[in-house]
């Protein structure tokens, strides 16, 4: 098939972030199929085309960071989808395939499936518009309205909807229930930490505050949505019932001066906190394969407790602890399995406590490796979820009626990611 593409922020494993559209769109052109990635790049003032691992990248200048405000965000997507749509309407294809985040994806994803008169399949990362106006993003009537309206019109004109987590689904299904849904979670990237343990034992060795510590990570955005204030605050009472144990912050974002600012109050900044700027995801191998427990955080809102976020699989794919405080298929996941915590929403001290009593168990700490990485190899590896994708995308394109389900309810017995959603 030749596919069209898009998602505004895509990465590649030289850049930080998220890699899931690299890995999924350079495993179709490995199959066969003619990838056009229609992406934005920050900083940019002039549209290019590159190539990567044999996708055809269409570069947009539109700049977009987590700094920004919620305004400039908008306009920043409402930028993409006008620009997109221009490029998208000048590709020949057989398939439009449009990941959100953002929910405006859509309007060139749509546009450009009707233009070629082709199915267009939609990707749901988030619960768009649920989460946005839970936090306040979209606070006046008109914007929630126009919100809900666009999503009502994405999922009409899609010939099919993927979905990362059981709980996004059955939100669609339960308002839509005439669109098709499948699910396909986010996936652990096993090939990319391969070797993993000697990058670790390597970033152990280099950093003299590390050294053989027990270390917590988050690696990720430090948005207003992922409470890291929380681990600051466990950070500080860590500090006093075991000074040992090192948190590590690796990224950026809106909220990253706050998280400094809290930590140099409570006195960990430097000492038992450090706050690290972002690496490539290439790069963030070694810091999972270094830590004793991941951790993978969101503030308590109940919209979004569906979060199905990379994080979480990149410690399947290094065979590490994960830790979670909020509530959904993620913490069910983890109480059923044992490749990890759930701890307790808004309690911070106890979290210290339940870490640390975790973290002084070594039979506890290795039986959570050793179920994190059967997580990682038997249910989310990325080849394996990569064929319910594939699957989705020729059925569509071949007009054929397509499962509606989650991934791996088949033969091999495995079981979708958020089952208990």
């Amino acid at each position: 098939m030749r596919i069209t593409y898009i998602h505004q922020h895509f990465r590649t494993p030289g850049m930080a972030g998220g890699i899931r559209s690299y890995e999924f769109a350079r495993r179709l052109v490995e199959r066969g199929h003619e990838v056009h990635l229609i992406t934005a790049e920050a900083n940019a003032v002039r549209p290019r085309i590159s190539t990567e691992a044999g996708i055809v990248v269409h570069w947009l200048p539109v700049s977009y960071d987590n700094t920004m405000s919620y305004r400039r965000r908008i306009g920043a997507f409402l930028g993409f989808a006008g620009q997109a749509a221009v490029v998208a309407g000048r590709l020949r294809h057989d398939l439009v395939f449009a990941t959100s985040t953002p929910l405006t994806v859509a309007i060139p994803g749509v546009y450009a499936a009707l233009r070629r008169r082709v199915p267009m399949v939609f990707e749901v990362r988030d619960l768009w518009p649920e989460v946005p106006i839970a936090m306040g993003v979209l606070r006046s009537p008109v914007t929630r309205w126009a919100a809900h309206r666009l999503e009502a019109w994405a999922y009409r004109r899609s010939a099919h909807v993927v979905t990362v987590s059981r709980g996004i689904a059955d939100s669609i299904r339960r308002r839509f229930p005439g669109v098709p849904v499948t699910v396909v979670p986010n996936g652990a990237d096993r090939e990319l930490f391969a070797g993993a343990d000697r990058a670790g034992a390597a970033l152990r060795r280099a950093t003299p505050w590390l050294g053989d510590r027990p270390m917590i990570l988050y690696a990720g955005t430090v948005g207003v949505a992922n409470g890291v204030d929380y681990l600051v605050r466990m950070a500080a009472r860590l500090a006093v019932t075991d000074p040992d144990v090192r948190i590590v912050i690796v990224g950026d974002g809106r909220m990253r001066d706050d998280v400094r600012r809290l930590a140099a109050e409570l006195g960990v900044l430097g000492r038992s906190l450090f706050l690290l700027d972002p690496v490539t995801k290439a790069e963030v191998v070694a810091y999972y394969a270094a830590c004793d427990l991941a951790t993978c955080l969101t503030v308590n809102v109940p919209e979004l407790s569906s979060d199905s976020s990379n994080k979480f699989f990149d410690a399947f794919a290094a065979g590490r602890p994960v830790a979670v405080n909020h509530a959904g298929w993620g913490a069910d996941l983890l109480a059923s399995t044992g490749a990890g915590l759930v701890l307790p929403e808004d309690d911070p001290d106890g979290a210290a406590a339940a870490v640390a009593a975790f973290l002084r168990d070594p039979a506890a700490c290795a039986r959570a490796r050793a179920a994190s990485g059967a997580l990682g190899r038997d249910r989310f590896d990325r080849d394996l979820l990569f064929e319910d994708f594939e699957r989705v995308l020729t059925s569509a394109a071949g007009g054929e009626a397509a499962d509606g389900g989650a991934v791996g309810e088949r033969a091999t017995g495995r079981k979708a990611a958020g089952a208990k959603g």
